[in-house]
């Protein structure tokens, strides 16, 4: 979890960040047992799998295993990869069900191909934009990880990635290498009008396109939910704004939506977007 006014990312690199003091919180406090579960869950709930089938998961970042025992409750079978050994250590000693794994994901995920039929990570994809050596290139690692989660997945297989952005430009790396790599999807996010609730969800689709899941809300009925997708198709500008006037309602509802999909904060569409205000004396 996030230390209070600075993000753990900032702090040093993973491996030595989650060291056996931080691993401990991660079984004695309940609050944070309680966040991972939950958003294991939801996760869980966005891969869309079949009702009453087991499936073999992949948890990208499994730390103590909170999330897994999730998926162990539900009734799937998973293997969990993470970096830091205490970590690890803390899931050993815990006794979760799945198969656990040290290893870096920037560096790739060293399984055959096709052998999940899905994949979840609870606050781990963050850390790969951030350079703890020289050597780190934060877009390579990205697409190291991505290309090779591609590839293991299933086809048609899902991948669901629950993370913490530090601003849109991190978002939108994340995102592009996403793409380049070969999945289609976009960003859900839950309670996008909360402070603390608030969470990104990276809804990847390995195979064709399919419909990308609504985020959660407590606004009320008439106020779109917020999601932004990504294909792999590309629109020439020009092309796309032809015929639009600039400052009309067309206009300004194509602006809103591009920043959405660049993962930038955007007010909710209503009738009064884009309505030409009288001046003022």
């Amino acid at each position: 979890m996030a230390c209070r006014g600075r993000r753990p990312e900032h702090g040093g690199p993973p491996e030595l960040f989650y060291d056996e003091n931080e691993a401990r919180k991660y079984v004695r406090n309940s609050r944070m047992i309680d966040i991972q579960t939950r958003m294991a869950e939801r996760a869980l709930e966005l891969l869309g799998l079949p009702e009453g089938q087991p499936s073999f998961l992949l948890d990208v970042g499994c730390g103590s295993g909170l999330s897994g025992d999730y998926l162990s409750e539900e009734g799937h079978y998973w293997v969990g990869i993470d970096i830091s050994p205490a970590m690890l250590d803390t899931a050993l000693d815990r006794d979760t069900e799945g198969d656990l794994l040290l290893g870096d994901m920037g560096q790739g995920i060293p399984f055959k191909p096709g052998s999940f039929d899905g994949c979840i990570s609870i606050s781990a994809v963050q850390w790969l934009c951030n350079a703890n050596k020289k050597s780190d290139n934060p877009a390579k690692r990205l697409y190291c990880f991505f290309s090779s989660l591609y590839s293991i997945l299933a086809r048609g297989a899902r991948a669901v990635l629950q993370l913490y952005p530090e601003n849109s430009e991190q978002l939108e790396l994340i995102t592009t290498q996403a793409t380049k790599a070969g999945f289609t999807g976009g960003v859900v996010v839950d309670y996008p009008n909360s402070a603390k609730a608030k969470k990104f969800y990276l809804c990847l689709f390995s195979g064709p396109s399919s419909f990308l899941p609504k985020g959660l809300s407590d606004q009320k009925d008439g106020v779109e939910d917020k999601e932004s997708t990504f294909t792999k198709e590309r629109v020439p500008y020009k092309v796309a704004r032809r015929g639009v006037v600039k400052k009309s309602r067309e206009w300004v509802l194509e602006k809103k939506e591009r920043r959405r999909r660049q993962g930038k904060e955007v007010r909710p569409d209503t009738q009064y977007t884009g309505r030409k205000r009288k001046p003022r004396f």
